[in-house]
C-alpha cells in the first residue's frame, strides 16, 4: 500500500476504524455510530480508503467497519492504513469489539451461520483462527469493548457514552497492565512500574488469582507504599487529562507494569480506572497478559476433541 499522505483538506478528519471478531457486534456498532450522527461505511476494502479521503471534505466523523473477509484485508495493511492516515494529520481511533470464544460460538449456534474463516468446519475452529489473526490489531485498540454480557441495546448505550451525539471528540483513555518479561505494549504515553510493591505471587493462596480479585487488591494494599503511590499517580492523571483534552489529543494510554502482568499491574490499573471513572472520565481497560492467557485457553478449547 502506498504511503502517500492524505489530502490536505482531510488533515483534521476524525476517523473511527471499527473491527473485531465476527459475531462480537461490529455491524451493530457501525449502525449505532451512524445513528449518533457519524458517516458510516461498512466493509470498505482498505485499499479504497485513501481514495475516499481524496473526495469532498468530511463534514462529520467517518466510521469505517473493517472485516477480515474483505478481499485485501491483512494485519500489515491495517497497520499501514493507520500509519498513513495519522501521517496525513487525521485523528484515527481503533474501536475493537470483542467477546469470549464461548459466547461467539453460542451466537453462531443460535443464528446457524457458518463462520467466514471455517465455512466447511465448526464455528469454533473459525473463531480460533480469527482471534489469532486479529491479536496484533486488538493490541492497537484505542477503545476495547467486551460485548460478552451485552445486548445490542447495551452496546448502543455504551457507544453513546463514548461518542457525543454531535460527533464531537471525546478523548479515549485506555489503562494498560502488562508484564515486563514480555515487553511494554506499543503506543503507551505514560508508564508506571509497580514492581516495588509486595508481590502476591509469593502467597500460595493468591498465586493463581489476578489483580481483579479483591483478595489480591487487599494484599497489595497492605504495602505501606501503595496508598501514597496510588494517590500521586491519580493526582498526576487528574492534572494532565484536562490539559491533554484542551490540546485536542484524541486518546491517551497509561500503562502499569509488573513482573508477570497478573497481580500488581492489574490491580493498579483497575483501581485507577474506578477512580477516574468516578470523576467522570470514560475509561477502557487492557490487561495484556490476562488477554494473552485467555486467547491461549480459547485456542486449547477449540482444538480439544469433541
Amino acid at each position: 500500500m502506498s504511503h502517500a499522505t492524505a489530502a490536505p483538506s482531510q488533515a483534521t478528519a476524525r476517523i473511527i476504524l471499527v473491527t473485531g471478531p465476527s459475531g462480537a457486534g461490529r455491524t451493530t456498532a457501525v449502525r449505532a455510530l451512524e445513528d449518533l450522527g457519524c458517516e458510516a461505511i461498512d466493509n470498505l476494502p482498505l485499499s479504497l480508503v485513501p481514495r475516499l479521503l481524496d473526495g469532498p471534505a468530511l463534514g462529520r466523523v467517518l466510521v469505517l467497519g473493517v472485516d477480515v473477509r474483505n478481499r485485501d484485508f491483512s494485519v500489515a495493511a491495517f497497520q499501514d492504513l493507520i500509519e498513513q492516515l495519522r501521517g496525513g494529520g487525521a485523528r484515527v481511533e481503533v474501536l475493537y469489539l470483542d467477546a469470549e470464544a464461548a459466547v461467539l460460538e453460542r451466537r453462531y449456534s443460535e443464528t446457524r451461520r457458518r463462520h467466514p474463516l471455517a465455512p466447511a468446519e465448526t464455528p469454533a475452529q473459525g473463531i480460533m483462527r480469527e482471534q489469532e489473526l486479529l491479536l496484533p490489531i486488538r493490541a492497537l485498540a484505542d477503545i476495547l469493548i467486551d460485548t460478552s454480557a451485552q445486548t445490542p441495546h447495551d452496546l448502543k448505550a455504551e457507544l453513546g457514552r463514548w461518542f457525543e451525539p454531535d460527533g464531537a471528540q471525546r478523548m479515549a483513555l485506555v489503562l494498560h497492565s502488562f508484564s515486563y518479561k514480555r515487553g511494554m505494549p506499543r503506543g503507551i504515553d505514560m508508564v508506571f512500574d509497580c514492581r516495588f510493591l509486595k508481590n502476591p505471587y509469593w502467597d500460595v493462596s493468591l498465586r493463581a488469582l489476578d489483580g481483579r480479585d479483591p483478595r489480591v487488591a487487599a494484599f497489595i494494599g497492605t504495602d505501606d507504599r501503595y496508598a501514597p503511590f496510588f494517590d500521586k499517580v491519580n493526582d498526576l492523571s487528574e492534572f494532565l487529562l484536562p490539559a491533554y483534552t484542551a490540546e485536542g489529543k484524541s486518546h491517551l494510554s497509561i500503562g502499569f507494569g509488573c513482573t508477570g502482568g497478573q497481580h500488581r499491574s492489574v490491580a493498579l490499573a483497575e483501581a485507577l480506572a474506578r477512580r477516574l471513572g468516578d470523576n467522570g472520565w470514560k475509561v477502557s481497560l487492557r490487561h495484556h497478559e490476562l488477554e494473552r492467557r485467555s486467547a491461549m485457553m480459547a485456542a486449547q478449547v477449540a482444538e480439544a476433541p469433541r
